[in-house]
């Protein structure tokens, strides 16, 4: 009894929520990509040589803040339901930011009341 299980995609299983989780927090959030996307043309620059992405960082999709190795995976990419849903996330109105939350939660400027005179 016991021994090495005969799938070994149980482990992979296993261990996939952590891989999960490390993938959330590399990627940028909706009000970075939106700011992003709301810059004029003028302040936009060409993406830099980066040997550690994929492609060479040259072939990068804004709306997902995804890299890809090259231009027919991209374009493949950008037919795929996960990029149109990013767009039309996008094209609507700005995502929520943390000042918002604050806001919300209470936590904003503390409002006093009115100024009395002090004697």
């Amino acid at each position: 009894m016991g021994g090495k299980c005969p799938h070994r995609r149980v482990k992979k299983r296993r261990y996939s929520h952590k891989t999960f989780r490390l993938a959330k927090f590399l990627v940028k959030g909706d009000d970075a990509v939106y700011d992003e996307l709301k810059k004029p043309d003028e302040e936009k620059t060409p993406l830099p040589l980066d040997e550690d992405l994929p492609g060479m960082g040259q072939y990068y999709c804004l709306h997902c803040d995804r890299y890809f190795a090259n231009v027919a995976v991209r374009d493949e990419h950008f037919k795929t339901k996960r990029h149109k849903k990013r767009l039309k996330v996008m094209a609507g109105p700005a995502p929520h930011t943390q000042i918002d939350a604050d806001l919300a939660a209470g936590m904003g400027m503390p409002d006093n009341g009115p100024k009395l005179m002090s004697m």
